[in-house]
């Protein structure tokens, strides 16, 4: 066995899709407001307990200059998780991952702009670095758009600073898991492919996949990217009315959980619902429909 496979078989045994039996639900922090201090950090915890779900993904950097974030790493430091760890298991729940969501001045994700790529790598590196020390090695971004062409300067741009994020996981035992959404899924596991580090892995996203290609690019989507999906945002779309709760908009939800289940993936559902409207009863119904839809798949 060469250094390589080695590294593929650790990933393996501990990737969080093989820990667990059937899906679980959890809820993305942020859907409930930002996280500035510890006040908001436990009301938000309160919140997805008395939901009824088994975890939280947290967001873990800065929202802006002017705005913090207490999980940031750089103000976060080793009382700041040990207390975070304590405080997410005294409200009965676990942590699916964190998501450190940059952006350069003009880019969203911006591993496709060098203005401060230096910066942002480094930023995720100790993200990966803290996920890894808390227990939960999932942290979860969009890193900008993937060209489908391969010989774009911008694709390899982001193969190069990718590929140094992925060094990071690798060196932590953490994944770097690129969100669906922003470029189809064909050219995200060309990329996939050619990075080749079992570090990056994929956070899948039913509801971007749907409103950027269709819904046939969902379940499409988890075909071609099924042995990389290691977390998911469950959310919905309703064109009609605006609203993101799961179960009530076009993502054909019992097809992709099937789907899913057919590719192997066991693990997190975090509901996601950014729309600011009545967010938590959209995720108390959202939290039901998959509790009643995941029974009756197994």
């Amino acid at each position: 066995m060469n250094a390589s496979q080695g590294c593929e078989q650790r990933f393996l045994a501990s990737c969080p899709n093989r820990r667990v039996a059937s899906f679980r639900l959890g809820v993305a922090i942020w859907s409930l407001g930002p996280t500035f201090d510890w006040k908001s950090l436990e009301r938000q915890l309160a919140t997805v307990r008395d939901l009824g779900a088994e975890g939280v993904q947290l967001w873990a950097v800065d929202y802006s200059s002017q705005h913090p974030c207490l999980l940031d790493p750089d103000r976060c430091g080793s009382e700041c998780r040990q207390r975070i760890a304590e405080l997410v298991e005294s409200y009965g729940l676990e942590i699916s991952g964190f998501c450190a969501q940059l952006s350069s001045p003009s880019r969203f994700g911006g591993f496709d702009d060098p203005e401060g790529l230096e910066e942002r790598v480094a930023k995720t590196c100790k993200v990966l670095g803290m996920a890894a020390e808390l227990g939960a090695p999932i942290v979860t971004t969009h890193p900008g758009r993937i060209p489908g062409d391969r010989g774009d300067p911008v694709y390899r741009l982001m193969l190069e600073s990718v590929g140094r994020v992925a060094r990071c996981a690798e060196d932590v035992g953490a994944y770097f898991c690129i969100e669906t959404g922003m470029e189809p899924a064909s050219a995200l596991r060309g990329f996939l492919g050619e990075l080749g580090s079992p570090a990056v892995k994929v956070n899948f996203d039913p509801a971007n996949l749907l409103m950027a290609y269709g819904a046939e690019e969902v379940i499409r989507g988890v075909k071609l990217l099924g042995p990389w999906i290691a977390h998911t945002h469950a959310k919905d779309y309703n064109p009609q009315t605006g609203r993101a709760t799961v179960g009530e908009g076009l993502v054909p939800w019992r097809e992709y959980l099937s789907e899913l289940k057919a590719a192997g993936f066991r693990g997190w559902l975090a509901l996601e619902d950014e729309t600011g409207r009545d967010v938590v009863e959209s995720l108390r119904r959202g939290l039901a429909f998959l509790r009643k839809l995941t029974g009756e798949l197994g």
